[in-house]
């Protein structure tokens, strides 16, 4: 084969064949001279926990793929299910194309050099490696290391613009990363009108257009210690083995209502954004996208959209198509060959502030991971858990009742109800929604006045839609570090914010089990209000929620409306409460302004008994928490898309048995 010239395609985030443009490249163009393709998918052991890969009785060369400030796993059970299956389909579809993909785990710059030597002694010239260029610390660090292999290995490596945002690099009107405005709507202005900003999408590359595949059999094998699994079923045991266990236990809901219980792929993504076109959801989305229930309140395209499976101009494309009346598959939906209406121009406006994240990573670099964030903010004195953080000397509370608040946010049993649902929601589901995502956020670092950045570890582990930009840029814009204008002014009170959107109370009673019997909305969205007499009647005896909550905030309601469709009229007060416009219902909200009592020993273990007990004991190890690093971060807490998924479909001990047990011991948050 001595005529072989072949390319490797490292795939990065850009899981998809269509609209993909080094795929489109090299179907399209015969004078790129490459004879033969290898597509390759490296699995990053600084991003996602890879001992489940182990060949038995070996040990990882890595550490564990853990967050800096809270210890958390960095890629959890959801995204990690997410991502085998995106991988396996797009695998499927190279297939389909006549090509395959190639899996490892390991560094990219040392696989690289051992699968270009391994295909030299098979006389396989590899000439080039191309791959997309992405954002972020430990991206550019990776490309740094893949130019200084391929230098070594006297190949070339070129750096591919992504294109799987909404307007194209290229196209931005933008000298140099620091010409960004700080503030969004200043960006929006300078791109409208939306519609007419992406370019067209590329086609799907048709059967036999790829250069050839190399044979599987002159390929090297997966360095040891890690071997690759040969189906999906074992790909998702092998992600989850090491990390399953350590999603908090809490109480099981009579039935998963998850807001998205979709797989990974871009078969499944390309069907999802039909079906919200044909459905009247497109149309429908700014009136609903603040919903807390059901599949079809939001998009739910954010999980695509941050592996690559789907792209923003190809959302914008489909849109244009039911606009313009040019797809007679749209033809019997309401709205079909009118023009843009308010649905889809939201979206395109959501699609827009998911790249100024993107942008914004690229312009304040490592800041995206600085607890003093964009803003170089240092007068806030968030709390820590960390006896390791100078911070802990001034603050009034110790670590370890900061750890103990911490663990009770997470685990959802703070005794607001909101928070609460939201929490238990994307322990079980690894999707919460924008409006859910906004009042965690302020709760935690507004409320609580506790280092965000535990919030966003926490997101990198739990949610389905991580991506780095928007979960880090999100969590400072609630934080009041980012590039919110208005800075720690914007804090959401958590109370009113329920009444506004939980109107029937229907989100916290299908979350919170616990406190379902409770009647009074007032008194469901904070237990601790129930009159005494009532508790042995609504079982909130035991509860920590109601018996020691994390905070409390005093908030009365003047009369009830006439229907469910109706929010309360309430009157503001001088308490923290979101601030908010003229047409907003009035309320009566104080909060309580001494520092937050620490929960008690009796509270906490109650905390524990009520999930524990209601699910039916654990499930078999104990949980850490704990910092700092980063990830694929979630569409809000203001803009952006989200996404989720439903319950585990299959588990590690399905597949292979008992998990091994955990090491951790209880008390403390993340490992010792």
């Amino acid at each position: 084969m001595s005529e072989v010239n072949a390319v490797i395609y490292l795939v990065r985030h850009d899981m998809r064949v269509k609209d993909n443009p080094i795929l489109d490249r090299l179907a399209s163009s015969k004078d790129h001279g490459f004879t033969h393709l290898l597509p390759l998918h490296i699995i990053p052991p600084t991003q996602v926990e890879v001992s489940g890969f182990l060949k038995d009785g070996t040990r990882s060369p890595y550490p564990e793929a853990r967050s800096e400030v809270g210890r958390f796993w960095r890629c959890g059970p959801h995204r990690a299910r997410f991502i085998a299956q995106s991988i396996w389909n797009l695998k499927d579809n190279l297939t389909k194309l006549g090509n395959d993909l190639n899996i490892r785990i390991g560094k990219s710059d040392e696989l690289l050099k051992d699968l270009v030597n391994g295909l030299k002694e098979q006389e396989i010239r590899v000439a080039a490696v191309w791959t997309i260029a992405e954002e972020g610390y430990e991206e550019e660090r990776e490309e740094k290391n893949l130019k200084e292999a391929c230098s070594d290995l006297g190949i070339e490596l070129e750096m591919w613009v992504d294109e799987k945002y909404f307007i194209d690099d290229r196209d931005l009107k933008l000298a140099t990363p620091q010409d960004l405005p700080d503030v969004f709507t200043s960006y929006r202005k300078m791109n409208e009108p939306l519609r007419e900003r992406p370019r067209p999408t590329r086609p799907r590359p048709s059967e036999g257009s790829l250069p050839k595949p190399i044979e599987a059999s002159r390929i090297p094998a997966q360095p040891d210690p890690f071997e690759i699994p040969t189906s999906l079923e074992a790909l998702e045991a092998a992600f989850l083995r090491p990390i399953e266990r350590d999603v908090p236990v809490v109480a099981r809901v009579d039935e998963i209502k998850s807001a998205h219980p979709f797989r990974g792929g871009e078969d499944n993504a390309l069907n999802r954004l039909k079906y919200l076109i044909n459905s009247g959801s497109a149309s429908s989305y700014k009136s609903s996208r603040n919903g807390l229930l059901g599949v079809d309140y939001s998009t739910k395209l954010s999980a695509y959209l941050a592996q690559g499976c789907i792209s923003a101009r190809q959302i914008h494309e489909e849109l244009l198509h039911f606009e313009n009346g040019d797809d007679d598959g749209y033809v019997e939906t309401d709205g079909y060959g009118k023009g843009e209406n308010e649905g889809t121009q939201a979206i395109r406006f959501e699609l827009l502030w998911r790249d100024y994240m993107r942008l914004c990573t690229r312009k304040f670099r490592a800041k995206l991971f600085h607890r003093s964030g964009f803003r170089n903010e240092h007068s806030q004195k968030w709390k820590t858990a960390r006896t390791d953080n100078k911070a802990a000397e001034e603050q009034s509370q110790s670590t370890g009742d900061v750890a103990a608040i911490v663990r009770r946010v997470l685990e959802g049993t703070t005794g607001q109800s909101l928070i609460d649902a939201s929490q238990r929601e994307l322990i079980h589901t690894g999707y919460t929604s924008n409006r859910a995502r906004q009042n965690v956020g302020s709760f935690l670092a507004k409320h609580l006045n506790i280092d965000w950045r535990y919030g966003a570890e926490w997101y990198e582990f739990m949610l389905v839609d991580y991506d780095v930009n928007s979960n880090w840029s999100n969590w400072q814009y609630v934080a009041g570090v980012g590039n919110d204008p208005r800075g720690d002014a914007r804090i959401f009170n958590p109370v009113k914010q329920a009444f506004d959107y939980d109107k029937d109370g229907e989100y916290a009673r299908c979350w919170v089990p616990e406190i379902r019997k409770v009647e009074k909305l007032e008194n469901l969205f904070q237990p601790w209000t129930t009159p005494k007499e009532d508790w042995e009647r609504f079982g909130l005896n035991g509860l920590a929620m109601a018996e020691d909550p994390v905070k409390k905030i005093n908030f009365s309601v003047e009369g009830k409306p006439k229907s469910s469709r109706r929010p309360y009229i309430r009157k503001r007060g001088q308490g923290r409460s979101e601030m908010n416009n003229s047409s907003t219902p009035k309320l009566t909200s104080r909060e309580d302004t001494s520092e937050e009592k620490p929960p008690t020993a009796q509270g906490l273990q109650a905390a524990r008994n009520s999930t524990a007990n209601s699910r039916g004991g654990p499930r078999g190890g104990t949980w850490g928490m704990g910092g700092g690093g980063r990830g694929r971060g979630h569409g809000g807490p203001r803009r952006g898309f989200h996404g989720g998924r439903g319950g585990f479909q299959q588990s590690y001990t399905q597949v292979h048995g008992a998990i091994p047990p955990h090491p951790w011991s209880q008390p403390h948050i993340g490992p010792a």
